[in-house]
């Protein structure tokens, strides 16, 4: 599976993407990332770690996975997903 970042999760990840084995949906990604980097776990979960937080967007094949089945979407070895923080602006 590719995964790709975006904006200040490249900061913390230290680079653009990355390939791995494809866990069973993106909440058990998510867990795994948080453990990996130092830093994720404060904005890639909520505070009970059961959804994505909401500093994050998580996009799967290019879709929002708001408009999939949430942090249940289950994820394969061929998927694309880009995480990318909520931008801000005014």
């Amino acid at each position: 599976m590719k995964l790709k970042y975006f904006a200040t999760y490249r900061d913390i990840t230290r680079r653009k993407d990355e390939d791995i084995a494809a866990p069973e949906n993106v909440l058990d990604l998510l867990v795994r990332l948080c453990r990996r980097y130092e830093g994720f776990r404060v904005k890639l979960l909520t505070l009970d770690g059961t959804d994505v937080g909401e500093e994050t967007i998580i996009l799967v094949n290019g879709r929002n996975i708001s408009h999939l089945n949430g942090v249940a979407t289950p994820l394969t070895d061929s998927d694309t997903v880009s995480i990318f923080p909520v931008v801000a602006g005014g």
